[in-house]
């Protein structure tokens, strides 16, 4: 009979997992997500400003599945695990297990801020993408018709808080799209007291990018800054009322969107015991990814917290490469245990990071080469690595011209605000 694997989450390391996995007859595998589909993190913010449509960086896993016999999915939610009698109960049912892997990623981390939580913009999902980019145009075109001009700033503001990657590539692109689209758009708002201002804070640090190299920091500082982005550094969010986020230090600023990229926690889930947590709330795991002290489970990705590596006390980067890299050694560990074969320890190769900043600008750092790039061959490189890591050719191919079309044209066409409605009406 063969082996019943039973994957929670279907992001960058479950799907590293099922599909090294699929077709290999041994195993049956079972993918809980609570999606349909597959989608690329990295890019939610180019749908939620208009550059790509959702259909380029997302994926149905049925059709991902077409070639895998042997792998199913089930579109659920999980509620509880029950390890004594490996059993999951989910939201719509009971399912039984061999092997159970956590694969789940995380979730947005408010620091506990309830009107922050309330009332921010997160960036996690395909859709809070499509929401934020409704409700931006939304407010653009609320702008236009509002008089007082204080009342106005607020509608075409924008705080974005967190100094990393998305933080600092959603601040670029909507300095592009300030200098080069709403103008054109939006000939109510060229007045300078209309005209949008863009804040980055960046979360307490005395630098952005604090994970990257220090030229990498101060090449983006300097490079936001020219494109019109004010960054606020050493001062973090610490709540937004009455269309104002209040920093610990600075100034308030008035605006009616907060987009918060400022971290993230890992989920708590029923029947895994306390002591399996660690740093973050992630679950520990041995080198094998196996959580410990509980047989038959695993955990790999942004969701885990490995404690065998002592080059990092605090677990791996929560980045899309350690997710990878971990489904594919834990699927060459399953297989080969049905083999009587030796189980390999994972180790993490960092092939680097990586951050764009706007057109022709980027920075790239990969540690082991020591090197460093910036401007245009950065930016190239950015987009060769983020086009080739989308799921298959049809989002590559569709994502690729839209990208010449918008660098050619310095525009985008997808800025239609598509509200689905209830209606009592037949057809």
């Amino acid at each position: 009979m063969a082996i019943h694997i039973v994957v929670i989450g279907g992001g960058f390391g479950g799907i590293s997992l099922v599909t090294k996995l699929g077709g290999i007859n041994k195993f049956r595998i079972t993918l809980i997500d609570k999606n349909n589909y597959n989608f690329f993190p990295p890019l939610l913010y180019q749908v939620a400003t208009g550059f790509l449509d959702p259909s380029n960086i997302s994926y149905p896993f049925r059709k991902l599945f077409r070639n895998m016999p042997n792998a199913q999915l089930r579109m659920a939610t999980l509620q509880k695990v029950i390890p004594e009698e490996k059993k999951i109960i989910l939201d719509n049912g009971e399912l039984t297990y061999d092997i159970l892997v956590f694969a789940c990623g995380v979730e947005i981390n408010y620091f506990g801020m309830e009107n922050v939580r309330r009332n921010a913009l997160p960036m996690k999902t395909l859709i809070d993408a499509i929401y934020m980019r409704n409700l931006l145009l939304q407010r653009l075109e609320q702008a236009t018709i509002i008089t007082d001009k204080i009342e106005r700033k607020k509608y075409s503001n924008i705080v974005i808080a967190g100094g990393g990657p998305t933080g600092v590539e959603i601040s670029g692109m909507f300095a592009e799209m300030s200098k080069y689209i709403i103008r054109k758009d939006y000939p109510e708002l060229t007045n300078p007291s209309s005209t949008a201002n863009i804040y980055l804070v960046g979360g307490g640090g005395d630098a952005i990018l604090n994970t990257m190299s220090k030229a990498s920091q101060e090449e983006t500082y300097k490079a936001l800054t020219e494109m019109g982005v004010t960054v606020i550094l050493n001062d973090h969010v610490k709540d937004f009322t009455d269309d104002a986020v209040i920093l610990s230090k600075g100034d308030p600023i008035y605006t009616k969107t907060l987009i918060w990229a400022a971290g993230v926690t890992a989920p708590i889930f029923e029947g895994i015991p306390k002591e399996s947590y660690g740093y973050g709330k992630r679950m520990i795991v041995d080198e094998y990814n196996q959580i410990i002290n509980i047989p038959d489970i695993y955990a790999i990705g942004d969701v885990c917290w490995q404690i065998n590596d002592t080059n990092y006390q605090k677990g791996y980067p929560q980045v899309a490469q350690v997710a990878i890299q971990q489904g594919k050694n834990l699927a060459k560990n399953l297989a080969a245990q049905t083999k009587n074969k030796p189980r390999h320890a994972f180790s993490y190769s960092d092939k680097g990071s990586m951050a764009i900043i706007g057109r022709n600008k980027a920075v790239v750092d990969i540690p082991k080469l020591k090197v460093h790039l910036k401007g245009f061959f950065a930016w190239l490189v950015w987009l060769f690595i983020h086009l080739v890591s989308l799921i298959n050719y049809r989002n590559r191919i569709t994502t690729l011209a839209n990208w010449i079309v918008s660098y050619f044209s310095r525009d985008q066409s997808l800025r239609m605000i598509i509200k689905a409605e209830k209606t009592d009406k037949a057809e």
